[in-house]
């Protein structure tokens, strides 16, 4: 399961509904789990890709969302896709070539748009203000990943605090 996915988990105790991706190799069965068809259906186009396997998908999806993936794509950031981990230049170029053709040729009743991938966002997205964004940014710049930075501020939940208390707290609470 990406990590994208996996912080959006419930707490223990709470049901989830997980689509899952059985892959069959010569050595391994292995089954990967998303919070969504729209990222299960884009980790399967990512397999396709010539030199992306599961473990790399994997590693595409948990570095960022399956929308910024998008994105990146459509836009040609070869860079952002650079910084991903095990993608190199070759890799993001190949992702940009392969993919952006994918995506025009998709259908609308899978991703639920007319006719490229759209992804749908589980209800309205929540507004930040500026001290969180700055929080959000320090704490990425600590080495957290981005919807990790992002996960640990709207925990804290005090949205007319600063941006130091919002850091304090949120490095307070995941200790």
């Amino acid at each position: 399961m990406p990590m994208t996915c996996f912080y959006e988990l419930p707490d223990l105790n709470h049901e989830a509904v997980i689509f899952t991706q059985f892959v069959v190799r010569e050595d391994a069965q292995l089954l990967f789990g998303f919070n969504s068809k729209q990222e299960r259906a884009l980790f399967r186009e990512l397999i396709k890709v010539n030199g992306v396997g599961p473990k790399l998908a994997l590693a595409i999806l948990s570095g960022m969302s399956a929308q910024q993936f998008v994105t990146a794509v459509e836009k040609e950031e070869i860079a952002a896709l650079v910084k991903l981990p095990g993608v190199g230049k070759k890799t993001a170029e190949r992702l940009v070539v392969e993919m952006k053709d994918r995506f025009k040729g998709m259908h609308g009743d899978l991703f639920g748009g007319d006719s490229a991938f759209t992804l749908t966002t589980p209800g309205p997205e929540p507004e930040t203000n500026d001290a969180e964004s700055e929080a959000v940014a320090a704490l990425v710049s600590l080495g957290y990943k981005p919807q990790e930075a992002s996960r640990m501020i709207s925990k804290v939940g005090r949205p007319d605090a600063d941006c130091e208390t919002l850091i304090r707290e949120a490095l307070r609470a995941a200790i």
